[in-house]
């Protein structure tokens, strides 16, 4: 039977993989790569082991004799100081150093050496992974393509998951003769496939393939085994071969269960309700192969059943050894905290659950598009990277949590994940029977909103819409509902509501009125937001509110930073200026975010729209030369406003898409975007001097922080996009 409690384990995204001739490192050509200080940041979480890389790719890419070891020497070092218990790494989705591959037949022996080598150099190390996913790494190179060899054929996914697991073998058996005590955890990743009808045959052989690896290494693969006339027939796997695996069995001490929420599959045959790209086969029938998630009327099981059936088959204790979501971050923190609860869920079944590991600490690059390309996509973990810097994000605070055994009480959990929502489903979706986990994530009570202040405007709206999305319990108010500047009617509406935070996306907005109508910008822009951030601190409640670029006065021309002094041009600016000043002073804790020159699919009158619309008609439409901002798409901007909210983050944050352009040339890589010809855009070279309230030449936002949104171009595409939808 499981432990009294199950640990929180920790993992770093390190894959090395080959595509052609090149080599992707989730480690490497990056400034951000894993250091000493990140271990002792792990370490601060209550994880009670580290998932830790020694790559042989890495370490000694021409050969052991000319090694690097530098780096695993310290960092192994350090995680022995720290009481992090290290589970070592040979092989991440690699192939191994250039003179070898998944199909050279010496591979398994090559990687025996040096393993042997990596005990003898830390023989206190007990706990190995050899390869990580020998059967996904093996389907990626030889059966899809994707990797190297690039295979596409049974034979090559054979030889490669072979020498996969004999390398498994032969890696434990070296690391055995230096260290009798060495365990063996072994990953793959696990889900379920699903299928219409008509394609349950190809259903079931994917439910039998999904275990081979592990009934490999475990000498199960015998005559009576579900896939041994495949594995002869299809695979020209030779009797000995399979046999080598029975005569030489190497059981894990601990079976890794990799588990996402792509890793549930659902085959469909209706392949005209889907993009031609998207149809594929068996060489019977054709079909589409999707995400269970997107596709099932019923949501996908989870991983409580999966555990139980890997205890039913095995008998070995488990682990979730990588858990982790691509998605907004209380989707992230659901994912997580759904696990652990299936986890806890097969415990109770009588499955021996040790551990959950919560992968991908320092996040991920790229794999949007599965490692084949380098675009720069970042998915964030417990901290985020970005920028050099490690930001713990609430996925951190989320661990500290579960290591602890206590009950998670974070807000954002009260919703259901994506892939539990009726949005997830991309088409009608397929009738087949899918049981309800018992632990779904549900609240008995009605949980804790977020209030939302500002509900006849653009960003107030966008706002309501994403926590819609998102699954986030809010409430949109207007002025009549609560007046931010009246102490009373804030304190009124707080205590009727009880939310756990408010989002201002109130204010004056009229920068060239303001000139005349100084008292009601001052009152709506500065002693609001200040009332609302001094009654926010006494109940406890986080608050977020809104700043602008034009708290500067353009003189420089390097973008302006967050700890860059303010000095505003106009009685709008020195009203943002002053509400910044007030806000922090009062509670030190909100979350203050300049922006700049925001667009968005849902507002009429938008920049981008305007500029738009005139062009498409023919019409003459003039744009500003000699202004230079950074604009802010309002999908992503209020997106990472929402994350950092629910990271808890506060002080003052510059969000915007980046790029530095003037308001012509805004319009015109808009127009370029959307297909439109720019003939009738023009530039006016001395639009700043005509507008009643002055504003910056220059007001581009940069940022000290570790969060960077998509860049201007990709906004405009998605704008385009949602626009023509």
């Amino acid at each position: 039977m499981a432990t009294d409690r199950m640990d929180v384990w920790g993992g770093v995204e390190c894959t090395v993989n080959r595509v052609g001739e090149r080599y992707f490192s989730q480690l490497d050509d990056r400034p951000d790569t894993l250091g000493v200080h990140d271990l002792e940041r792990f370490a601060t979480l209550g994880l009670k082991a580290l998932r830790y890389p020694v790559l042989w790719e890495r370490v000694a890419p021409d050969g052991l004799e000319t090694a690097r070891w530098d780096d695993a020497d310290t960092h192994l070092a350090r995680l022995r100081e720290l009481g992090l218990r290290p589970i070592v790494g040979l092989v991440h989705h690699g192939s191994g150093p250039r003179d070898t591959s998944l199909i050279d037949p010496q591979f398994p022996e090559k990687l025996a050496r040096y393993a042997g080598e990596v005990a003898r150099r830390y023989p206190w190390v007990e706990d190995y992974t050899p390869i990580n996913e020998p059967l996904t790494t093996a389907r990626f190179s030889g059966l899809y393509g994707l990797w190297y060899p690039h295979g596409r054929d049974e034979a090559t996914f054979k030889t490669a998951l072979f020498n996969q697991c004999r390398g498994v073998v032969l890696a434990m058996r070296a690391i055995e003769a230096v260290n009798p005590r060495a365990r063996l955890v072994q990953t793959d990743d696990l889900g379920t496939t699903y299928a219409n009808p008509s394609l349950r045959y190809q259903a079931d052989f994917n439910n039998h393939l999904r275990w081979l690896a592990w009934d490999l290494v475990c000498g199960r693969v015998d005559r009576e085994h579900p896939l041994w006339c495949w594995l002869r027939e299809w695979c020209g796997a030779g009797e000995a071969e399979i046999a080598w695996f029975a005569d030489n069995v190497r059981r894990p001490d601990v079976i890794g269960i990799n588990h996402y929420v792509t890793s549930d599959r659902f085959l469909d045959d209706a392949i005209d309700r889907y993009p031609a790209d998207h149809c594929g086969g068996n060489g019977r029938d054709r079909y589409v192969d999707v995400e269970a998630a997107r596709a099932l009327a019923a949501p996908i099981e989870g991983v409580a059943p999966l555990l139980v059936q890997a205890w039913e088959r095995y008998g070995l204790p488990l682990v979730i050894s990588e858990a982790h979501i691509d998605a907004t971050r209380e989707d992230q923190l659901r994912w997580l905290n759904e696990v652990w609860e299936g986890a806890q869920r097969a415990r109770r079944a009588g499955a021996d659950v040790r551990a959950v590991t919560v992968w991908g600490l320092l996040g991920f690059y790229d794999w949007n598009c599965l490692l084949t390309e380098c675009r720069g996509y970042y998915e964030s973990g417990a901290f985020d990277v970005r920028g050099g810097r490690r930001r713990p994000t609430a996925i951190a605070a989320l661990v500290q949590t579960l290591a602890t055994g206590a009950t998670p009480d974070t807000p954002a959990l009260s919703g259901d994940g994506w892939w539990r929502r009726p949005q997830r489903l991309a088409r009608k979706p397929a009738g087949v029977t899918v049981p309800t986990p018992e632990d779904r994530m549900t609240s008995p009570d009605t949980p804790a909103p977020i209030l939302i202040v500002g509900a006849t405007g653009t960003l107030g709206q966008a706002f309501a819409r994403a926590c819609t999305q998102r699954d986030l319990h809010h409430h949109l108010l207007c002025r009549a509902e609560m007046d931010i500047a009246d102490a009373d009617s804030v304190s009124r509406v707080l205590d009727l509501y009880r939310p756990w935070a408010v989002i201002n996306a109130a204010g004056y907005v009229r920068v060239d009125e303001a000139e005349q109508d100084e008292a009601r910008c001052f009152r709506e822009n500065a002693l609001g937001p200040a009332t609302l951030a001094r009654l926010c601190a006494l109940h406890g409640v986080a608050l977020v509110t809104f700043s602008s670029d034009l708290v500067f006065d353009g003189l420089q021309e390097a973008p302006y930073l967050e700890d860059t002094p303010v000095a505003p041009l106009s009685v709008y600016g020195r009203s943002k200026a002053r509400s910044e000043a007030m806000v922090l002073e009062q509670n030190p804790d909100a979350l203050m975010i300049r922006t700049s020159a925001f667009f968005g699919p849902w507002d009429e009158y938008n920049f981008v729209t305007l500029a738009l619309r005139a062009l498409r008609a023919g019409e003459r439409f003039t744009a500003a030369g000699d202004m230079t901002v950074s604009p802010t798409y309002v999908p992503d901007l209020v997106g990472a406003s929402l994350d950092l909210l629910i990271d808890r983050e506060s002080g003052i944050w510059h969000l915007t898409n980046g790029d530095a352009v003037t308001w012509a040339e805004f319009a015109a890589r808009a127009a370029l975007a959307a297909g439109v010809e720019r003939r009738g855009l023009h530039t006016c070279h001395d639009q700043i001097r005509r507008l009643p309230a002055q504003r910056p030449r220059y007001s581009v936002l940069g940022s000290l922080r570790t969060f960077a949104m998509p860049g201007l171009d990709d906004a405009l595409v998605r704008y385009c996009a949602a626009t023509r939808a």
